[in-house]
Formats: C-alpha cells, sequence, structure tokens
C-alpha cells in the first residue's frame, strides 16, 4: 500500500515537472506575455492590457540570450514588436516598426514619410457609441469597428494609417506638436513609433533597434485591467493588434 502510494506521488511530481518544463519552453520559444505599462500605443493597446508575443516568428533565440538558432523572418512594416530597450536591455519596449534597414525616414507634423514618399493616412472623426459609451465608433470600420475609449480623448486627432500591408489607427495631440525628424536607418537595425506619436519615446528620441534586440510580434489581447477604476475590461479580451 505504501509503494503504491510512493508511486502515485512520484508520478504527480513527474506531471508538474513535465508540465512545468513545456510551460517554460513555450515562454522561452513559441509565445510570452507582456503587459502594457505606458500610453505610447494609445488607442491601439491601453495601460494595463495583457497580450501574447509571437517569440517564434522572427527566430528562435537561446534563452535570456539574443543569440539565435534560427533566424525566422525579419519584422516587416507595420508590425507591432517586443523588443530589448537599446539604452538598457534590462526592460521590453513595444512600438510599430515604421521604418526598415536603409530607409529615408522624414516626419514633419502629422506626416510620415518613407524614402521620399508619404505614408498613406485618413483622418477619422470618432465619436461615443450611442448604445454603449466604452466605445468609441470607427469610420469605415478597418481594422477595428470601434475601439475603447479611454480618458482625454478629445484632446487627440485620430488617423487611419497604412503602413506597409497593415493598417491601424494612430494619434496626434491637438494641442502639443513634436520637432521635425529625419534620419536614415543603419544596417541591421529598425525604425519604430508609438501609435500614440505626441507621448511616445521612440526612435525619434533614442535611436534605432538593433536585429537582435527584436524578441517577437506582438499578436492579441488576452487580460486587460483598468487600474484607475479597478475593474477588468472584458471586452477587450481576444483583441487581436494591427
Amino acid at each position: 500500500m505504501e509503494q503504491k502510494k510512493k508511486s502515485k506521488f512520484r508520478e504527480t511530481v513527474e506531471s508538474l515537472v513535465v508540465a512545468l518544463l513545456v510551460a517554460l519552453a513555450i515562454r522561452s520559444f513559441l509565445a510570452e506575455p507582456f503587459k502594457i505599462p505606458s500610453s505610447s500605443m494609445f488607442p491601439t493597446l491601453l495601460i494595463g492590457d495583457h497580450i501574447f508575443v509571437n517569440k517564434f516568428v522572427y527566430g528562435l533565440r537561446i534563452p535570456f540570450t539574443k543569440i539565435r538558432v534560427w533566424d525566422g523572418r525579419d519584422p516587416l512594416r507595420g508590425e507591432v514588436i517586443i523588443f530589448l530597450y537599446p539604452q538598457d536591455e534590462s526592460k521590453d519596449f513595444i512600438k510599430r516598426v515604421v521604418g526598415l534597414p536603409g530607409d529615408r525616414i522624414q516626419v514633419q507634423g502629422h506626416a510620415v514619410s518613407i524614402n521620399g514618399s508619404k505614408i498613406e493616412t485618413e483622418p477619422l472623426d470618432l465619436q461615443l457609441e450611442a448604445s454603449d459609451e466604452t466605445y468609441l465608433n470607427v469610420p469605415g470600420e478597418v481594422p477595428y469597428r470601434r475601439i475603447t475609449k479611454f480618458e482625454d480623448w478629445k484632446q487627440f486627432v485620430f488617423y487611419r494609417e497604412t503602413v506597409g500591408e497593415v493598417k491601424h489607427i494612430d494619434q496626434y495631440s491637438r494641442f502639443f506638436e513634436r520637432e521635425d525628424f529625419e534620419a536614415t536607418v543603419p544596417e541591421g537595425h529598425y525604425f519604430v513609433m508609438g501609435d500614440n506619436r505626441d507621448f511616445s519615446s521612440d526612435s525619434r528620441e533614442w535611436g534605432f533597434v538593433p536585429r537582435p534586440n527584436i524578441k517577437g510580434r506582438a499578436m492579441f489581447v488576452w487580460l486587460s485591467i483598468n487600474n484607475e477604476k479597478l475593474g477588468i475590461r472584458i471586452h477587450r479580451f481576444g483583441k487581436w493588434i494591427y
């Protein structure tokens, strides 16, 4: 009887160890959770959004290093990426890829140009949804039919922007404008910006992202917590990130 108890205990321990190893392998090589800490990706991502990151798409890395055992593909324009902050690699940042290696980038007011061609934008007149003021309606319904309302949203102007093959929504302050920017992206590096264009610490401020620093592509929101109201934004669960 005691032998059976020991065998059952051993089986339980072995099952837990295997489950832990599988979870660690998935987190290290395939997908990793990430919490949005700031407003730099408004309105696409809100503070308190918890997302999953696809770590496989850009190649497999040895855990806790920047060494890749398989390169995967390179990031594309418009993709939202997680990367090691170049000025402090103990921190993870999230931004949108705008410029690829060799691109000439110009940012003048609300206009962003790549190699002399202005990125396609369309002004959006967002309005509160009449039946549910949790949301702002998006004209044209691309990439979303509606987005989550956030505090002070009336202080911004919104655009539907097309970067590469990706359509997304970004915003600029009505009352503040950043200085113009112009630079050429070095080989092996990427130019990134936040969707909250006037309130984002990004490549315009601290430079370019080296390819080895890129950890993965943002996929979807799996949990969203409103820290100010101490509530859960259930409606954001499963929201795909464009």
